[in-house]
């Protein structure tokens, strides 16, 4: 069996935490050329929550507290810096991201957060478990970022649009 508390694992999970971060500030700035959709705003938390099945291994169980305070925290906290960042403009009938330096600022500044974060909670519990959380807490703060753009991109298009 797969020892899930190894040092191994710890420095694998930080280095592909890293380079998914790398890959989405990449995406977001390639993203800012391409009209905004209904469907781009959508589809991610929707994809993020095929992470939900990670909760069927008993090693990834936490008490439904502890979920609830860290998707909290991702939608009351970590949120916030990119609903704040994160501005639309309509350019000969479609809908563009504003390009904003800040927002790479804010995400190596979330991912900064999350990595100190990291490091002291997995101390206590076990590395499945800190996995789970910060799974809630990331879901928490795209969830309510993407609401959050949708209800901007309502505003900027009228309630008629809908691709």
């Amino acid at each position: 069996m797969v020892d899930l508390n190894s040092p191994i694992l710890q420095i694998g999970s930080t280095i592909a935490m890293l380079v998914m971060a790398v890959t989405v500030i990449i995406i977001r700035m390639k993203a800012s050329h391409r009209p905004v959709t209904v469907r781009k705003i959508i589809i991610p938390p929707i994809a993020m929550s095929t992470g939900f099945i990670m909760f069927v291994e008993p090693q990834v169980h936490i008490p439904l507290w502890w979920g609830a305070v860290a998707f909290c925290v991702g939608w009351f906290i970590f949120s916030y810096p990119l609903i704040r960042s994160t501005k639309f403009e309509k350019v000969e009938g479609q809908v563009f991201v504003q390009r904003s330096r800040s927002f790479v600022y804010i995400l190596i500044g979330i991912l900064a957060v999350r990595l100190l974060l990291h490091g002291y909670i997995e101390q206590h519990i076990s590395i499945p478990q800190t996995a789970a959380l910060f799974f809630l807490l990331a879901y928490g703060m795209i969830v309510h970022w993407r609401i959050s753009m949708y209800r901007q991109y309502q505003k900027i298009t009228g309630p008629e649009v809908v691709a």
